[in-house]
């Protein structure tokens, strides 16, 4: 046989078992603590569907209640069912929100004449059971906070009020509270496209009045009127930035863009606010744990404290950034740190291998004996468990699964 046949022959072999390595082989799984982001995401999700057991569902005696936490847990779930295929997610997000549906699609214990943009919230868990259901109860109810935005009161520049009891105000926690289901629904359900140009709105509006250049953070909240106590006479904006709000804001923007269409005018601003607050985020991480305090430009001043729910979301709305490109990959390790620092300084394992997540500030706003102030944020309970910091922990597990181990199962 041809000598100069076989050598080409072997070489050829040699280039095809090489090639068929380099396919089949993958970097090792990225882990923090032993685990996957992934994996502990799926802890503790089913650490907290044990501690929740119904509790979260409505009943006649019950004290659930219609609202922002439950649906941002039933949405972290089915999230999280999409990449795992556990079918437990999908029936407790049915059991709690779904069990406040009638067969006729309406809300048990939702008031549309409260105008309360937190109300509006749970509807993106409606909008993902109806996919996956095709039970007419979701749409319906998902019409119903539609609805409620259609006269929702506003400034006179067209911006949503919080609440009605918030008159003439507009808070950063607003925008998730309504923005994406807003997005989703208009796109799912072929809305004018004057809807999208009122989201867009929404997010110009909320970043022209509370964006501060000086520090590249966010202002918890704007009074148009510049009447209320907390507001200042001459901005209209509260004093402190607040972890929290920032959070909700940034996940708003990077959200609302996974719906928005490629080609529409205004998606460049919407990237570019995003870019913003992005930056802002990285230069107040605390160097040495990786995480955010609960008033983020005032460090380790007397009373601050490193804070669960906004380090959670931070994550989240970095991890997403950069896995989308909104910002740079450059980015990347401040985002590890900081879902390392959570890991190994907020996260606890008990005895029994369920999790909790610790140093969650319980609530906060404005108004009615909240001044805004620096004392005030310090002021509120300090938790474990809040549903406002366990759902954006799972999301930012997951999205940081993407990110870094894009081929890897669980």
């Amino acid at each position: 046989m041809n000598t100069r046949f076989l050598i080409r022959s072997a070489g050829c072999l040699a280039a095809l078992l090489l090639s068929a390595s380099c396919v089949t082989r993958r970097p090792p799984e990225r882990v923090f603590s032993g685990a996957s982001p992934l994996q502990w995401s799926v802890r503790m999700a089913d650490s907290e569907m044990a501690r929740r057991d119904g509790k979260l569902a409505w009943k006649e005696d019950s004290t659930a209640r219609w609202d922002y936490t439950t649906g941002l847990f039933g949405f972290s779930l089915l999230k999280l069912n999409e990449h795992t295929d556990d079918p437990r997610y999908v029936q407790f997000a049915r059991e709690t929100i779904g069990s406040f549906i009638t067969p006729e699609g309406d809300i048990r214990g939702y008031k549309p004449g409260d105008y309360s943009l937190d109300n509006i919230n749970p509807g993106r868990a409606l909008l993902r059971l109806y996919d996956l259901t095709r039970d007419e109860r979701y749409k319906k109810a998902a019409d119903l906070l539609r609805k409620q935005l259609e006269t929702q009161p506003r400034t006179s520049e067209g911006g949503f009020w919080h609440k009605q009891r918030y008159p003439n105000q507009m808070w950063l926690d607003g925008l998730y509270m309504a923005s994406p289901f807003y997005t989703e629904y208009a796109i799912q359900f072929h809305d004018p496209p004057a809807s999208l140009d009122d989201v867009a709105k929404q997010i110009r509006l909320m970043s022209e009045h509370t964006y501060d250049p000086a520090t590249g953070l966010f202002y918890h909240g704007w009074d148009e009127s510049k009447q209320q106590d907390w507001a200042n006479k001459t901005t209209g904006t509260s004093s402190c930035f607040w972890g929290r709000a920032i959070g909700w804001y940034g996940m708003a923007l990077v959200d609302v863009l996974d719906s928005f269409p490629a080609d529409h005018p205004v998606r460049p601003q919407i990237i570019a606010t995003l870019q913003k607050l992005c930056a802002g985020l990285v230069k107040y991480q605390d160097p040495q744990s990786g995480l955010w305090y609960q008033v983020v430009d005032q460090g380790d001043r007397k009373g601050n404290y490193l804070e669960a729910t906004s380090s959670s979301m931070y994550v989240y709305i970095l991890a997403k950034s950069i896995r989308l490109k909104y910002i740079s990959r450059d980015n990347l390790p401040a985002v590890e740190q900081a879902y390392r620092g959570i890991i190994d300084r907020l996260v606890k394992t008990d005895e029994n291998g369920q999790v909790s997540l610790t140093q969650c500030c319980s609530v906060a706003g404005l108004g009615y004996g909240r001044d805004g102030s620096y004392a005030y944020y310090l002021s509120e309970p300090i938790v474990d468990n809040d549903l406002k910091g366990v759902a954006p922990f799972i999301l930012s597990g997951i999205e940081l699964q993407d990110l870094l181990n894009p081929d890897a199962q669980e």
